[in-house]
């Protein structure tokens, strides 16, 4: 059976790519794009779906013991009827992975029998009935999901192998989801984005680029704040699959109180550090064997010929309008013990001094130092490279950007703190099944594609491929009726997916 399936989509390959085969073309009379006899009949029994990548995420999420985890840490509802809460969790997530984006996207997938079919389902929450779930939600509640979820990531991790298991870094961010709405219980103002909304925390796993904790809170609310406890929460689970743990952050989470008890648990750290008046004193009394010059490597190396660069419009649009720019000519690295007030151990500070030059128009206008700190329970590693080490977090500001533009996870769509809360998990998790379906392959190629992939090219090439749904017997066939270069892929991952077997 494996033979002939085989066999019939290598032949498909090959028509397709005779189609697509640059064979000398002649000059045609007409457009390719013409004039059609196209006709529009209802079919009668035949059901098609346009995001049939979707029995491939189903089969993920129950493989992974996903539901049961959920009904059994989650208890929100007294009675099912008939949705449990699992499937009030999984209907938005679904929604989600099929390109929609506010809650009310759920009816065009609730009311499509094929998709119901391709489910198995008779029915789905309506979209008043997933606002009224979420509202349901109070912390405790948010925190068993978010465990139950955790859970399931744990048996992902188990999966992987052991080189990438040896490493594992926690970055900590905070962000701002603004809205226009003026009855959303729990919003604030936020003074430094003049700004008016939520200020979500992200807690996040840099190699996977997972979603580890999403936590709602006002805008007002600093960046710091509950980050200890959320921290504790996450160290557990990273543990139980990686040898070591850094924790990563800029200066709005360097809680000192909180270094003696990371150290004391092996957790290594490097966050940003307000430039205070006694460290820029102390750097400067530095001799000048103990800087180190930075050098950044290249973004990235051309693989072939070097391109031609191409003129510099922005540059001579500055200059041309007297504009002040702002350029780092060189850089130096060095560190110092230092003990903060609230710590009884003493860290290491290092220190990056940036040489700038200012100019206008054009012209020179003056040069200027500038230094940056950071501290890290480090003392092994060059400070060149705890420095370069730290400038990858800038990775995370990327993966938030990911999760406000390509998938609504910092989005509001209820009127309560907490259900906004829950509507931003349930957002999360969609992206971490996406992370999760490309960590389980076998293909390391194709595991590091999806992990970097935008969830937009996510859906494009692997959930949005038209199926025939069919019924027969006990089984379920996702029939596919568009035939693309993706599509043996589609079918490779998903046969991995089915030979998976998890405790």
């Amino acid at each position: 059976m494996k033979a002939k399936k085989a066999k019939k989509a290598a032949k498909r390959q090959e028509d397709l790519q005779g189609r697509l085969a640059n064979t000398g073309f002649t000059s045609s009379s007409e457009p390719l794009l013409g004039d059609q006899p196209i006709r529009y009949e209802l079919a009668d029994r035949t059901r098609v779906i346009p995001m049939g990548g979707i029995g491939a995420m189903h089969t993920l999420v129950t493989k992974l013991h996903l539901p049961e985890l959920l009904n059994k840490k989650v208890s929100v509802l007294k009675r099912h009827l008939p949705y449990w809460e699992s499937d009030h969790i999984l209907s938005p997530c679904y929604n989600i992975l099929t390109g929609g984006k506010p809650l009310q996207d759920i009816n065009r997938l609730r009311l499509d029998e094929g998709y119901l079919e391709a489910l198995g389902v008779e029915r789905l929450p309506a979209p008043c009935t997933a606002g009224d779930f979420l509202r349901r939600f109070e912390e405790k509640d948010l925190i068993a999901v978010q465990e139950a979820i955790n859970q399931a990531r744990r048996t992902v991790w188990q999966r992987m192998k052991e080189e990438r298991r040896r490493l594992a870094i926690v970055d900590l961010d905070g962000t701002i989801t603004p809205t226009d709405g003026e009855c959303k219980e729990g919003m604030d103002y936020c003074a430094y984005k003049k700004q008016w909304g939520y200020g979500p925390l992200l807690i996040s796993l840099a190699q996977t680029r997972e979603v580890l904790y999403v936590v709602n809170r006002p805008a007002s609310v600093p960046s710091h704040q509950g980050v200890a406890d959320w921290v504790q929460r996450a160290l557990p689970h990273v543990r139980s699959a990686f040898e070591t743990i850094w924790l990563r952050g800029d200066s709005d989470f360097s809680l000192t109180k909180e270094f003696d008890g990371w150290e004391e648990e092996g957790v290594m750290f490097i966050f940003g550090y307000d430039a205070q008046a006694n460290l820029i004193e102390q750097a400067e009394a530095l001799p000048s064997r103990d800087w180190k010059g930075l050098h950044r490597p290249p973004k990235y190396e051309v693989q072939t010929t070097p391109r031609t660069k191409p003129d510099n419009v922005k540059q001579e649009i500055v200059e041309q309008r007297g504009f002040e720019r702002i350029e780092t000519v060189a850089e130096e690295v060095a560190s110092f013990p230092y003990r903060p007030t609230a710590c009884k151990k003493t860290y290491r500070m290092i220190v990056l001094r940036k040489q700038l030059e200012i100019t206008q128009g054009g012209e020179w206008l003056r040069d200027e130092i500038v230094s940056f700190f950071y501290i890290t329970n480090d003392w092994m590693t060059p400070a060149t490279e705890l420095v370069l080490f730290y400038d990858e977090r800038g990775g995370q500001e990327h993966l938030i950007g990911q999760l406000k533009s390509s998938i609504p996870v910092f989005h509001a769509p209820t009127d309560t703190l907490e259900a906004n809360w829950a509507y931003m998990i349930i957002a999360a998790l969609a992206w971490n099944l996406k992370v999760w379906y490309g960590l389980l392959l076998e293909e390391p190629k194709l595991q590091q594609q999806i992990q970097r992939m935008s969830f937009t090219s996510f859906l494009e090439r692997f959930i949005h491929v038209p199926c025939q749904i069919l019924t027969t017997g006990r089984r379920l066939i996702y029939r596919i009726v568009q035939f693309t270069t993706d599509t043996l892929t589609v079918l490779s991952t998903f046969e991995q997916l089915i030979a998976l077997r998890f405790p």
